[in-house]
């Protein structure tokens, strides 16, 4: 059953709330591809279906949002198994958006401010101020959450350089953040371009090659001194890194250290 309040739009600064909706959609349901030409903004209550935009795909699940922003081509389809139910709340903006919106977000904390949504229906004046004062809650609530992300991001990271010599991995860390595994390396990927995993090695890589080059380690210790008690598997994660052996690279830019260029006048 589908519900779709509609507010009377009024003209508020920058934001006007446009309706609020909400459904349990039959299995397969879809929409699109098609354009919209206002800001519309869904939460899965539960189930899971997905998401497309800008030729990418997101799968989605309760406690995700996601994200139609005007003229953007965009398409969204339930779960064949177990489709979703959602709450959609939909609005202009003649300006710039308070906050930075990504195409999907992950804020099981939002169910509170769209079941508080639903009260619209017992009002009818005062309707547009009070949806308009839950979409800020809503963006409150992301800009939150939004800074509760990046803090986790620059914890691992804090981490990783503190203690990339001794026994590392991704769930370690995500453990050490109280965070689901696979959640924290989507966060982590989204925030940095590459998975904790890689950026694990290119730190233990980078570190590894500039204690060979700017400190005059052996292979040995620079090897042991990132975590790596196997030389030879050492040895080979370095040159699929830099794409040459440590010794060759050490002696190479070392070399370079001896003799470097002369600086044009």
């Amino acid at each position: 059953m589908k519900t779709e309040l509609f507010i009377n739009k009024k003209d508020f600064p920058a934001l006007n709330c446009l309706f609020f909706g909400y459904e349990n959609c039959e299995k397969s349901h879809f929409y699109g591809p098609a354009v919209r030409m206002y800001w519309l903004i869904h939460f899965v209550e539960s189930g899971c279906g997905i998401f497309k935009i800008n030729n990418k795909t997101y799968p989605l699940k309760s406690g995700d949002m996601f994200i139609i922003p005007p003229f953007v081509e965009t398409y969204y389809e339930a779960d064949s198994e177990n489709p979703w139910q959602y709450s959609w709340i939909a609005f202009t903006c003649n300006g710039k958006l308070p906050i930075e919106l990504s195409p999907t977000v992950h804020c099981p904390k939002a169910a509170k401010v769209f079941g508080e949504m639903r009260d619209c229906k017992n009002l009818s004046g005062s309707r547009n101020a009070f949806m308009l004062a839950r979409l800020w809650d809503l963006f409150a609530l992301l800009s939150q959450d939004s800074k509760d992300r990046a803090d986790y991001i620059e914890a691992a990271i804090n981490y990783i350089h503190c203690e990339y010599m001794n026994e590392l991995s991704v769930s370690k860390i995500a453990d050490l953040l109280s965070l689901e595994r696979s959640y924290f390396t989507v966060l982590f990927k989204k925030n940095t371009g590459i998975s904790p995993g890689k950026y694990i090695f290119n730190y233990r890589m980078e570190i590894a090659a500039k204690l060979m080059v700017e400190n005059g380690k052996n292979v040995t210790v620079a090897a042991n001194s990132v975590g790596y008690t196997d030389i030879y598997n050492f040895s080979r994660m370095f040159k699929r890194h830099f794409g040459i052996s440590p010794r060759s690279y050490a002696k190479k830019h070392q070399c370079h250290n001896m003799y470097p260029n002369p600086i044009s006048k």
